[in-house]
């Protein structure tokens, strides 16, 4: 009891930090109205800087999950922290346009890189795993909140105060969580090297149901990134068209769409639990079909009533991002520990670069559906846009049953105890 005790105070350390850190994360969502007529950007270049920052994110995230099985973990995590805050910082201060965000918001994503996995990687090597679904669950959830808190905060000091504002206020978080990660990563020992039989290629190249989790894992991701990244503008969009004017329909709907992101902080965590119980790949199946379906409908709903569009978003936010703890912890069972970091850095670039292809891909849409009605009154843009993400979503419960097929998946249909 002392040690599971300790165990979760030091997991709620971790995940204070990561509120913290994750203040850079979407928050060029909560500001992209204003960015968009200051800097005279369409929406396909605004779905172009969303993607650069996963491009970002990308290039350093397989590298640094990858030396996570050699280095350690605490000099990883301390200096992408840091780097995100200063490349933010310099955003906040310099970018002036959609060249200079572009390189900024890039520079950006290379820093947060080193932060999600190797965080995830110490969940994986402190709990078992007939716990670790539930660690996983409420590690991520943290993520999922200061994802939230990413779009409030700097939508409401960016309607007072501005944009550049907002963004050095976001940095400051940043560096206050690098500095209380200290304290996570004191008396930290990295878990001793442990080398498969199999070797890389049995472990990772050859590992089809770690690869079907894998991709699985990148349809969540598609369907997850389009959706969040726009939806701050969705509901500026939405309020403008109402009537409401262009700042404060900035700030209202950074706050909406937080309260529909940091919802998913909770659904984590119940999804990462019920995976323990009732198995990985049918808990993601049944939660990615229903939330493709919200996908479906989700933009169509834009010219209608506030309430009923909440209704619809709230359930949304929960289920579009509840099976992400499931899928690390399936991954976490497939694979060797000393190649868990290898098949994180995999799952990262293909998981992250269908993460940044989506927002581009919505941005097109949008640009190309503008003008279609397809009945009076009723813009099609953003109905095609959602549906976009909805149709990639639906390719994960198809891995997952391809997964059942195979014995292997017998070691993460529940946890082990």
């Amino acid at each position: 009891m002392p040690d599971q005790r300790k165990n979760t105070g030091w997991l709620l350390l971790l995940c204070g930090c990561q509120l913290f850190i994750m203040l850079v994360f979407i928050n060029y969502s909560a500001i992209l109205p204003l960015l968009k007529t200051e800097w005279g950007m369409n929406n396909t270049q605004a779905g172009v800087i969303f993607s650069v920052y996963q491009l970002g994110y990308i290039s350093s995230g397989v590298l640094l999950s990858t030396l996570s099985d050699r280095l350690n973990i605490r000099n990883i995590f301390v200096t992408a922290a840091l780097w995100s805050g200063i490349a933010n910082l310099l955003f906040g201060l310099f970018a002036h346009d959609f060249t200079s965000g572009l390189l900024l918001r890039g520079l950006t994503g290379i820093g947060m890189g080193g932060t999600y996995m190797p965080g995830l990687k110490l969940v994986a090597e402190r709990f078992e795993s007939h716990q670790r679904g539930r660690a996983i669950g409420i590690y991520v959830g943290s993520l999922v909140l200061g994802a939230s808190l990413s779009l409030v905060v700097p939508g409401i000091i960016a309607a007072r105060w501005g944009w550049r504002s907002a963004m050095v206020v976001c940095s400051l978080g940043v560096f206050l969580g690098a500095g209380l990660s200290l304290t996570v990563f004191r008396g930290y020992r990295p878990a001793p090297l442990e080398r498969s039989v199999k070797g890389f290629s049995g472990e990772i190249v050859a590992n089809r149901p770690a690869l079907l989790i894998i991709l699985g894992y990148a349809s969540h991701m598609w369907e997850m990134y389009g959706m969040r990244s726009w939806l701050a503008p969705f509901f500026a969009a939405a309020l403008t068209g109402w009537g409401v004017a262009t700042n404060t329909a900035t700030a209202t709907a950074a706050f909406i769409a937080a309260l529909l992101v940091g919802i998913g902080a909770f659904s984590t965590v119940i999804t990462g639990s019920l995976s323990d119980r009732f198995g990985r790949t049918t808990t993601i199946s049944l939660v990615m079909l229903a939330s493709a379906g919200c996908s479906f409908l989700f933009g169509w709903l834009i010219n209608t009533n506030l309430w009923l569009t909440l209704a619809v978003g709230i359930l949304y936010g929960w289920l579009v991002v509840a099976e992400s703890p499931v899928f690390s912890t399936g991954l976490t069972e497939l694979v060797a520990p000393g190649y868990l970091g290898a098949a994180m850095g995999i799952q990262s670039l293909i998981g992250y670069t269908m993460g940044m292809i989506s927002p581009t891909v919505f941005g097109w849409a949008l640009d190309r559906f503008q003008d279609w009605q397809p009945w009076p009154g009723v813009n099609g843009a953003w109905g095609v846009a959602f549906t976009t993400v909805g149709l990639g979503a639906l390719c994960g419960p198809v891995c997952m049953w391809l997964l059942r097929r195979h014995p292997e998946s017998s070691r993460m249909a529940r946890g082990k105890r």
